[in-house]
């Protein structure tokens, strides 16, 4: 009897449970809402793989949102009801529509907003003996930047088919970050001939950059020998910082104007007092091609790809420095379009082979690291050398303090004694504090409150 009376019992709380359940629905049923918490529990799985930056997680939750609202997901589908039942469900209906649409109307602009800020680009150009260079420049590039980026490779035909092979090979967790593009060296105005044996083979290709990459709005250009100490997109945020006529940014070729090449020899007009120096250079490109420039040689200002050749004509005989001395006469005659950022962001061998001469690297330290002069190939600054070798040999999926961090710590200790070397905290400072940022970036915000 006792058995007979709590199956009664049970019977009973289960029908009532029913009866609620059809006049009340039942919200947790939601589609929308449970494949949102679907989505967001394989987020967490992908982050424990992958552990992309906090801010690529919030647009990507952000952006699966929008296109599941803009479709219509959340709509529950309901069975037709007799007398108050159906009406009832046909309110749902009207409220979760309504949600939906609201939904939609407000995740668009941020969907639109995300894409266009999802990719920084930046561009190189290699030629010769310089492959394993810029894969190294490409390997410092991504292991601290938050923000995806587009490379876009200039390289000789026999360099192309390697470096691709070569990118393809790097973990997935790292490939996913990035996406890239190869071109062959062209050149639109002019003789091809001249213009690649213009100061270093190819490096004339840097000028037709607007002109080649019609879609790109704005590009960072960076020779083969450059390294990133911290993320790419500090750099990047300057674009920011440009006037309303402002289309290019580069650093100082030198802070001491006694010592500096430009204002003791050069044979032609430079920018500025020092000159400046293109082995690092920011560019709204899409400024630059809507731009006509002021020039020497006739009256008429002429745009971007008219000015290139003429100017080359003329001061072909008087420069050394190939592109980056028309560069320079380019802005000497439209000082207005450029944009001058600190040394720490051009960092060469000049700022301390002839003591320290870079303040804002000296506070903050390198951003980044310029060694050209060769000195990644051989042993005239082993300061350079030391930093360029343990990017080079670092493994992607180790741990970076122990594998490249404390590595290039203990390496700079056989460097004191040297000119660059004899100023250590320049060069470690800022690749400590951003290798702090990305662990806290990747590690510590990832850790979230179980609810």
């Amino acid at each position: 009897m006792r058995i007979y009376g709590k199956i009664v019992v049970i019977t009973l709380c289960f029908g009532v449970f029913l009866l609620l359940y059809f006049l009340g629905g039942n919200a947790a049923d939601d589609p929308l809402l449970k494949e949102v918490g679907e989505e967001h529990q394989e987020e967490e799985e992908e982050d424990s793989k992958s552990s992309p930056s906090p801010l690529e997680f919030g647009r990507g939750v952000v952006a699966k949102l929008a296109r599941k609202s803009s479709a219509g997901v959340g709509v529950r589908p309901e069975e037709p009801l007799r007398g108050r039942k159906e009406g009832r469900a046909i309110n749902r209906r009207a409220s979760v529509n309504a949600k939906s649409k609201a939904r939609s109307n407000v995740a668009r602009p941020v969907t639109k907003r995300t894409r266009a800020e999802e990719f920084m680009h930046l561009a190189v150009v290699t030629c010769g003996d310089r492959m394993d260079e810029t894969l190294t420049m490409i390997k410092s590039a991504l292991l601290f930047s938050l923000r995806k980026i587009k490379f876009h490779i200039f390289a000789e035909d026999p360099l192309g088919p390697q470096i691709k092979e070569r990118l393809n090979q790097w973990p997935r967790s790292v490939s996913a970050r990035f996406q890239y593009s190869i071109y062959p060296i062209s050149f639109s105005v002019g003789n091809p001939d001249e213009w690649k044996k213009l100061f270093k083979p190819c490096a004339a290709q840097r000028l037709f950059l607007p002109v080649i990459l019609k879609n790109v709005d704005s590009l960072l250009y960076v020779d083969t020998d450059v390294l990133f100490l911290r993320p790419m997109d500090d750099i990047w945020d300057f674009l920011k910082s440009f006037n309303r006529t402002q289309l290019a940014a580069m650093a100082p070729e030198h802070e001491v104007p006694k010592i500096g090449w430009y204002s003791r020899f050069a044979r032609h007009p430079f920018y500025g007092v020092t000159g400046v120096n293109s082995g690092v250079m920011l560019m709204n490109l899409t400024r630059i091609r809507n731009t006509v420039f002021k020039n020497s040689m006739i009256p008429t200002h002429l745009s971007w790809e008219d000015l290139l050749y003429p100017l080359y004509q003329k001061y072909k005989n008087h420069i050394t420095w190939g592109d980056q001395d028309l560069l320079n006469i380019i802005f000497h005659d439209n000082p207005e379009c450029l944009f001058i950022f600190p040394c720490q962001w051009n960092y060469r061998p000049d700022h301390c082979m002839y003591g320290s001469n870079c303040k804002e690297a000296e506070e903050e330290g390198v951003s980044i690291l310029h060694g050209n002069r060769g000195v990644y190939q051989d042993d005239k600054q082993p300061a350079f050398k030391v930093v360029y070798d343990v990017i080079h040999d670092f493994p992607f999926e180790d741990n970076m303090f122990q594998s490249l961090f404390y590595p290039i710590q203990t390496k700079f200790l056989d460097t004191v004694n040297t000119l660059c070397g004899r100023i250590p905290q320049v060069f470690l400072k800022q690749i400590e504090k951003t290798m702090r940022k990305v662990f806290e970036d990747k590690v510590v915000h990832h850790v979230r409150p179980h609810k």
